[in-house]
């Protein structure tokens, strides 16, 4: 008798092919990454307009700085929000983000002096500047201060806005009033400086102006400075 031939192996089952996981869409993952980046761009403008508000408050603008710069970011801010309300995946947001007009905004709506003056009553110590305010303007402003100052001991500083948009400014002090004149409103900082320059005219030069002294080569003048640029270059 032959020999039964060996049993053949069976053959091994076939690996099933594994299911791939799926691959995450492209297109969707761009949409979110750019709503989320469109997101943070229109948050980063609600801080700013936040900002601007609070440098009107604390006096570091004017009312024209603050109008100009808070309407150019809410109008980034409404155009941002219409676009991503019309196409949430759209790009074309990165080009009303961009930034830096806020800068020129504030520079060019800066008031700016042009003419400044020490009082002693009604007449001119010493004056500075190119643009000479309306004289009519300047005595009846001096001649309402002095009406104040005869009712009370400390009568306030004052503004006016006169032709062309400009300010004047008048500061009164114990011996002489400054006047100042701004190319737009002047910030309460504006003010303020102005304030303690005339303050510091009259503490540096009390001997003299308590003598009656009112010449100006006897007297210093620290409201040069108002004309002046930071590093020294002198406003033309």
């Amino acid at each position: 008798m032959r020999p039964l031939a060996p049993e053949s192996p069976q053959p091994p089952e076939p690996i099933a092919p594994q299911p791939r996981p799926e691959a995450a869409n492209p297109v969707h993952q761009t949409t979110v990454e750019g709503r989320l980046e469109a997101e943070s761009a229109l948050e980063q403008i609600r801080q700013k307009m936040a900002l601007v508000a609070y440098e009107f408050d604390k006096g570091i603008l004017n009312r024209a700085q603050f109008s100009a710069m808070y309407a150019r970011y809410r109008e980034q801010r409404e155009v941002i929000e219409r676009l991503l309300e019309r196409d949430p995946g759209t790009q074309a947001w990165q080009q009303v983000a961009i930034p830096g007009q806020t800068g020129f905004l504030r520079r060019q709506f800066e008031a700016r002096v042009l003419y400044y003056a020490i009082y002693d009553g009604e007449t001119p110590i010493v004056t500075q500047g190119q643009v000479v305010p309306p004289e009519p303007v300047v005595k009846n402003m001096l001649m309402a201060l002095a009406v104040l100052a005869s009712k009370q001991k400390s009568p306030p500083r004052g503004k006016k806005q006169i032709e062309h948009g400009r300010w004047l400014v008048l500061i009164p002090g114990k011996f002489t009033t400054a006047l100042a004149l701004f190319s737009l409103e002047p910030s309460a900082q504006q003010m303020t400086l102005v304030q303690d320059l005339h303050r510091d005219f009259e503490r540096a030069n009390r001997i003299a102006l308590e003598r009656g002294i009112r010449l100006p080569d006897q007297l210093v003048f620290p409201h040069r400075a108002l004309f002046e640029k930071p590093g020294g270059a002198s406003v033309r």
